[in-house]
């Protein structure tokens, strides 16, 4: 347990203690709301829709989420490249540890900047319908990190060098993000789309938050919570599996 303490305390204080870093995790999701949710809200609401920053807001954070918690594991090759991940795998310690230890350490950041955007959010007029219940979208952005931390975990231990990162970005990330309905309404959709969202893990942390902060759920947010806690559990146990093929 202790190492699983240490290497969780490890990727807090390699987030925090760079201040750079944290103004630098809030500039797309500044872009994205403020470029959109503006910009778009006129289109919004003359389709009836109300305001698009209501909408998007809630997508903002869950993409804030999903990048913070997967490039996080990618981290590992980052490690890898300059020798600390043969010292940690070398220690004495079960890799399980390790795995699980970096992983909540992903997580736990990704979270962090999850609230720092809906700070962001709020001060740029987003307005929860409910702020009793504002405590249970933790519980979504602790799911969705967790999916997607130890996703980037299996990613980063499967790839062997840096070579790899543009392509995970460009096929696998951004997919994620679009199909996950944070920028669109999911009901109305094309067939097609409609079994591409369902698919999509993001899409029902999105819904879980967007039922919490608005009162609107595509899917509700009971199936919302058991589908994130199902392919979380999937994706650690195949994370796991993964880090314990890492050669040194």
């Amino acid at each position: 347990m202790s190492a699983i303490y240490i290497l969780w305390l490890r990727e807090l204080k390699r987030y925090t203690r760079s201040r750079v870093q944290i103004v630098a995790s809030l500039g797309q999701p500044m872009l994205y709301l403020l470029v959109l949710g503006f910009g778009m809200g006129p289109v919004f609401q003359r389709a009836g829709a109300g305001s698009y920053l209501q909408f998007v807001a809630p997508g903002v954070i869950g993409m804030t989420v999903l990048f913070s918690s997967i490039f996080s594991g990618l981290g590992l090759l980052w490690d890898r490249q300059f020798g600390f991940l043969k010292e940690t795998l070398v220690a004495p310690v079960p890799r399980l540890q390790i795995m699980i230890g970096r992983t909540l350490g992903g997580a736990t950041v990704a979270v962090i900047q999850g609230l720092l955007v809906t700070l962001v959010c709020v001060i740029a007029g987003f307005r929860p319908v409910n702020l009793v219940i504002f405590p249970v979208v933790l519980v979504f952005m602790i799911l969705i990190a967790a999916v997607f931390a130890a996703l980037g975990v299996a990613i980063g231990s499967s790839l062997q060098d840096m070579q790899g990162f543009q392509l995970i970005m460009n096929f696998l990330v951004m997919p994620i993000f679009f199909l996950s309905g944070a920028l669109f309404p999911l009901a109305g959709l094309p067939k097609a789309l409609t079994w591409a969202t369902s698919a999509d893990p993001l899409s029902y942390g999105i819904d879980g938050m967007r039922s919490v902060l608005l009162g609107v759920s595509h899917y509700g947010a009971a199936l919302d919570v058991e589908v994130l806690v199902v392919v979380a559990a999937v994706l650690l146990v195949f994370g796991a599996h993964r880090f314990s093929k890492i050669e040194i």
